[in-house]
């Protein structure tokens, strides 16, 4: 059935008010309870034929909407609060495709503590598109993570292994809330980064944005990458520097405060690893011990996900 926007806007509204909205459920703009620190706010698009394909579920496709917003307030160390949700869709599509998008991403709202408070649906040709812009609260009056807040002599750790993630992982990942206010605010991490566009290409913007140079001497490489390496011929190393959609956390952080977290029982931080340090000059380097040879400088172009190049 050809979708309908008055009848998808009738659909919404019987749905269960959001707890965090203090205005109408309805209304054009969403009126949300006073938050518990500084507001923060991101957003993200996920675009058919770019983000997704026909293989997905409709389902599936509003989770990884939500997540990809969600991943962002993870590397602000931000509790979520609420997300909105604007699609673009092409008249023909089923109404059914655009009220799972819609549950994906309650699914994933509800799960993380942020209620889908209000949207937009418009009708156009071409390929659909989700866009949700997640709200969050910083606690605290330090100042927040972000890529440009490292320091030489830094350590970089990162929250998990990477690669390999157009074998599923990237319609199935968790944006990891809990390991980015832990490592912030307990630890102390400077900067963090999610990984989205691949670890190489995501940290050399990172060591970019801070004008230093990053040292990465160790790879945690997901299982996933042998699958895509037997695939393409590219190695399981290639694939965990460039694949990127593993929504992992780069972490920057004082060495004394690495080493307390790299010795922390939290579940949330049951994979954080270190892969290498920051320090004086500018780029990315991948040392020796990385290449079995000598240490290289990793150029821009070699692999990770650009828009537009």
């Amino acid at each position: 059935m050809a979708w309908d926007e008055d009848r998808l806007h009738r659909w919404l509204k019987r749905g269960p008010k959001p707890s965090v909205l203090r205005g109408s459920h309805g209304h054009d703009a969403a009126v949300l309870a006073r938050g518990a620190g500084r507001q923060v706010v991101c957003t993200d698009q996920v675009i058919d034929g770019v983000h997704f394909d026909s293989t997905a579920s409709a389902r599936q496709v509003g989770q990884k909407a939500a997540l990809r917003s969600l991943s962002d307030l993870a590397a602000t160390a931000a509790n979520p609060r609420a997300l909105l949700l604007a699609i673009r869709a092409p008249s023909e599509l089923d109404e059914a495709v655009l009220r799972d998008w819609v549950r994906g991403v309650r699914d994933v709202g509800e799960r993380y503590g942020a209620d889908l408070c209000g949207g937009d649906i418009a009708c156009a040709p071409g390929p659909a598109s989700l866009c949700v812009t997640a709200l969050g609260d910083y606690k605290g009056s330090s100042k927040p993570p972000g890529r440009d807040r490292a320091c030489a002599g830094d350590w970089v750790l990162l929250t998990g292994p990477v690669g390999g993630s157009r074998a599923g992982r990237h319609l199935r990942f968790e944006a990891r809330i809990e390991a980015g206010l832990r490592l912030h605010h307990k630890f102390k991490a400077a900067a963090l980064m999610d990984v989205s566009d691949g670890l190489a290409w995501d940290l050399f913007r990172l060591a970019r944005a801070s004008k230093l140079r990053a040292r990465l001497r160790h790879v945690p490489i997901h299982p996933d990458s042998e699958q895509a390496s037997g695939a393409d011929g590219e190695t399981p190393l290639w694939h965990a520097l460039h694949d990127g959609e593993d929504h992992e956390l780069i972490v920057v952080m004082r060495p004394q405060h690495a080493k307390m977290a790299l010795a922390s029982r939290a579940q949330a931080l049951a994979e954080l690893v270190l892969i290498g340090e920051m320090e004086s000059g500018s780029g990315l380097v991948l040392d020796e011990e990385l290449t079995g040879s000598r240490s290289a400088p990793w150029r821009v172009g070699e692999g990770g996900w650009r828009h537009g190049d």
